[in-house]
């Protein structure tokens, strides 16, 4: 049984909804947090549904905003309840993949994750589990959970891109690398840019970075 996210949106510049772009927000943030980098995205990608689901629990670290499974370094709760959270949200996230695709008629390959932090944690799990591909997976200041269960559970294998300032106070930089360097293991396609002096955010080039990133793999299966 999957939770039904509160999900932000901003409709495509066009008129037309040919891709859709989804944002996953961070450990105590909110949708919103994201979905305003659909302005500066959306001029570039006008064919482009952007949404912005809320993770469905309140975050114990900070009340005001959301999480998508308990942080036991950050907020004390316990490896088993972060374990189990993160098993539903990996089911709500899965579902309002499914239900987006419904509604839109977009083909997966036609949609993309966009992650932030924990959001890319979440994303990073999502994406190979699925029965098809989407079109890609943008990581910004994550990690990649349960690294040694990627070779042996993903069934699909979408390009991924990582992206992480090497000045980030809240992830380690070497996050990017050690989870690079799995995913590549693994077969994917994978990408990685550093955004210099950068702390635990994103900066204008790393958005530049991801934009290209998108760009190039949507214009890679127009004709797909």
């Amino acid at each position: 049984m999957t939770r039904k996210l509160t999900v932000g949106r901003v409709e495509p510049k066009s008129g037309e909804t040919k891709t859709v772009v989804a944002f996953v927000h961070g450990y105590g943030a909110n949708g919103a947090d994201l979905l305003g980098l659909a302005q500066p995205l959306g001029g570039y990608l006008p064919d482009t549904l952007f949404l912005a689901p809320d993770a469905p629990e309140p975050c114990a670290g900070n009340p005001m905003g959301f999480q998508w499974f308990p942080l036991p370094w950050i907020d004390g709760s316990s490896e088993a309840a972060a374990r189990a959270s993160m098993a539903l949200a990996v089911g709500d996230l899965q579902g309002f993949i499914d239900d987006t695709l419904a509604e839109t008629g977009v083909s997966p390959q036609n949609f993309y994750l966009f992650g932030f932090s924990q959001g890319t944690m979440l994303s990073l799990h999502v994406a190979p589990r699925r029965d098809e591909a989407i079109g890609g997976v943008v990581g910004f200041s994550g990690r990649l959970m349960q690294p040694e269960t990627l070779e042996a559970e993903a069934k699909v294998k979408p390009p991924v891109i990582l992206i992480h300032g090497d000045s980030d106070e809240v992830v380690p930089y070497s996050a990017m690398q050690e989870a690079g360097n799995a995913l590549s293991a693994a077969g994917f396609e994978t990408y990685a840019h550093t955004m210099k002096g950068t702390g635990h955010g994103i900066d204008p080039d790393g958005l530049s970075t991801a934009l290209a990133f998108l760009r190039q793999q949507m214009e890679g299966k127009a004709g797909a």
